[in-house]
């Protein structure tokens, strides 16, 4: 039987470390939607199209067909056949995604991708509008946030360990704003769907959170 789990929620929130956690758990598949955008957005770069060529980019969309496999239990992001992983990281790439995902055409696309691999494969599936765009019919569907200043901290405690120079202040000035931006936005707002079970984790550690959503699952397969 094929199960798909849906996680939203605002930025900083623990979305993909949990949706990881929860699909090795399961044995499912984690689906990096971020991944298949930039995998989108090296194949633009491969076809010599530029970030402002809106024409080209709807056109060439159509062409790519990209999905996710596992390799020796590594998520691994495959442009039309071709494993393109080692090259997703780049900041060419990561430039070219976050002018292109913007397109209408580009996001139609990859959720329709997105789709079809939920439609063949027990999936975990992370992001801003899963539960309400991509993924309306998963079985479970999750709502995952944490305050603001919780979310800050976490992340100046991420980057203080980097070694890098970072004021908390600013930080929760960022995701406040970033918070703002992501639910006001024309296209698929951030919103947590109506049948979406809310997960707040601003007291929680990952192992906690992560059990809270394996209990969630288990009530739903009964």
């Amino acid at each position: 039987m094929i199960i798909n789990i849906a996680i939203d929620g605002p930025a900083g929130a623990g979305k993909s470390t949990i949706a990881k956690r929860i699909a090795r758990q399961l044995s499912f598949i984690y689906v990096d939607t971020g991944a298949m955008y930039r995998a989108m957005a090296y194949y633009f770069i491969r076809k010599d199209i530029k970030p402002e060529e809106t024409e080209r980019i709807e056109e060439a969309c159509g062409q790519a067909d990209i999905s996710i496999a596992y390799e020796n239990g590594e998520q691994q992001v495959l442009l039309n056949g071709e494993n393109v992983t080692p090259y997703l990281r780049t900041e060419e790439v990561g430039n070219m995604a976050s002018a292109s995902s913007v397109n209408p055409k580009v996001r139609e696309k990859l959720v329709s991708l997105q789709q079809k691999l939920a439609a063949s494969k027990s999936v975990v599936m992370d992001g801003r509008d899963i539960g309400t765009k991509v993924l309306p019919n998963a079985r479970v569907k999750i709502y995952l946030t944490a305050s603001t200043h919780t979310r800050a901290q976490r992340r100046y405690e991420e980057l203080c360990a980097k070694g890098e120079t970072c004021d908390l202040e600013q930080i929760e000035k960022d995701i406040a704003e970033r918070d703002y931006r992501d639910m006001h936005r024309e296209i698929s707002p951030l919103a947590q769907a109506e049948d979406a079970v809310l997960v707040d984790s601003s007291h929680m550690n990952i192992e906690e959170v992560v059990e809270r959503i394996i209990e969630i699952y288990e009530c739903n397969s009964r």
